[in-house]
């Protein structure tokens, strides 16, 4: 059982340092939404380094020997770095969901509201007001502290009142939210692939404007309709035709030629546009599944758990659950070459 916690641990340690090392390397990387990826590698990186250590020996021996002060710092940490990465993972599927589903309004507003680095810090700011409060000051509201000198746990972990805010908050809603963006995703992408692959790739009826305008009349007789439709399909055809070029001369079979050669690129960049945003849709579903099944368990054990203060629930039970925690950080780096080609 060591063996296994220990190398959890090296994985999550390795995994997440490649991703962020991938990211100093490599400047193809840094995109902007690719940083929210860096965001979750760093806090599941600092899981592997902080969390896990300090919490094996604790859960092979069943005491903790490190003092109140450490306790305090592990459970301020675990509680952020935990948060942080389930924030991470909803602001992952917001910016794909804006990407796939209003790719224009989405690029207006970079730069100006969507700023990466703001999403980034509000992130751990969120996820430290979730906890991290309650674990420092719940016992000096409480007057005492109710957990034994060799025993770490939050004070709150029997408040069922507090747990079943705090998971609400903190899986629940997340996993709502996931789930919308997630959906519309998918169903912006079938509406597509029903319509627009035959819309947008439908070459343009040039050859009938042409031989529209071979039929206009002689200058003299020119009417005000007709002159302006004559000064707006003069902008549109090219420029060496004249009004007395015969309907099958090499210009106008040019424009038609160019027309196609438009066409053609047109649909090659929507073909590859719906590829690309049907990839992502697929493996965002993928992450979002793993934090689901990581997660669910926990949260819900933890809910049952408080009103009996613990005593429902075997231990064993609790620190599978506990674990399949950190194992969703563990396996986070090796979703990302699902989202992206070059990690």
């Amino acid at each position: 059982l060591a063996f296994l916690m220990v190398l959890l641990c090296l994985v999550t340690i390795l995994g997440n340092m490649l991703v962020i090392l991938a990211f100093i390397m490599d400047r193809n990387l840094r995109h902007r939404s690719n940083y929210f990826f860096l965001n979750l590698a760093v806090s599941d990186f600092a899981v592997g380094v902080f969390c896990m250590p300090l919490y094996i020996p604790y859960s092979l021996t069943g005491k903790w020997h490190l003092g109140r002060g450490i306790c305090k710092l592990w459970l301020v940490m675990d509680y952020l770095l935990c948060t942080a990465s389930v924030f991470n993972i909803v602001l992952i599927s917001y910016d794909r969901f804006l990407s796939v589903t209003k790719a224009v309004s989405n690029l207006a507003q970079q730069g100006i509201t969507s700023n990466p680095a703001l999403k980034m810090v509000s992130i751990w700011l969120f996820a430290f007001l979730l906890y991290c409060p309650a674990v420092l000051l719940w016992e000096h509201v409480a007057g005492h502290s109710m957990v034994p000198v060799d025993q770490c746990y939050a004070e709150f972990l029997h408040n069922w009142y507090f747990l079943l805010c705090a998971s609400t908050l903190e899986f629940f809603v997340p996993l709502l939210l996931v789930t919308y963006f997630n959906v519309h995703i998918f169903h912006n992408i079938q509406r597509r692939q029903r319509r627009g692959s035959v819309q947008d790739c439908e070459p343009p009826r040039r050859s009938s404007l042409s031989w529209r305008f071979c039929a206009l009349p002689r200058p003299g007789a020119s009417s005000p309709s007709s002159e302006a439709e004559d000064s707006v399909s003069s902008s549109m055809r090219p420029k060496k035709v004249s009004l007395g070029t015969d309907c099958s001369s090499p210009s106008t079979d040019n424009s038609v030629t160019s027309g196609n050669d438009f066409s053609v690129s047109f649909c090659a960049k929507t073909r590859s546009k719906l590829q690309r945003d049907n990839k992502i849709a697929k493996s965002l579903a993928i992450i979002v599944c793993v934090f689901a099944i990581c997660w669910a368990p926990y949260s819900l054990l933890m809910i049952i758990r408080g009103p009996c203060q613990g005593t429902c629930v075997h231990n064993f039970l609790y620190e599978a659950t506990f674990w399949l925690l950190w194992i969703n950080s563990s396996l986070n780096p090796f979703l990302y070459p699902l989202c992206h080609v070059k990690f």
